[in-house]
């Protein structure tokens, strides 16, 4: 009697039985393709966006990661590429298709109030 993984005859006896659970993908578990789209939509700070909202006290809630998230989403459905998102006075610059916050600044606290290099403007509610 011949040995076989997957209709292949193979010479050695496998180890790994049918019913051992690193062959099962459990219901209800996310696979890696899954966990994967997830964390590659989430919106991501660059090192530059990370510092001005360390320096310049800028905190954001889950609530404002939330608004934050859906106006990235909604300014990719329009096309947009560099968008600057409006929110509580304060304001981003995203990169769109990277997903990413370039910048962040109160408004209130800025002496230049002059955006360049953008394509749309979101306001997150």
């Amino acid at each position: 009697m011949a040995n076989m993984i997957n209709g292949i005859n193979v010479p050695f006896v496998p180890i790994v039985k049918p019913e051992h659970p690193v062959n099962k993908v459990q219901e209800g578990s996310s696979t890696f393709d899954s966990i994967f789209k997830t964390e590659f939509e989430k919106l991501k700070f660059s090192n530059h966006a990370t510092k001005r909202l360390e320096s310049r006290e800028l905190e954001l809630s889950t609530t404002d990661m939330d608004k934050l998230q859906n106006a990235v989403m909604r300014a990719e459905a329009k096309g947009s590429k560099d968008s600057l998102v409006m929110m509580n006075n304060r304001a981003f610059i995203v990169n769109i298709p990277n997903k990413t916050v370039i910048t962040a600044l109160d408004i209130n606290k800025s002496s230049e109030n002059i955006f360049t290099n953008i394509d749309s403007v979101v306001f997150a509610t």
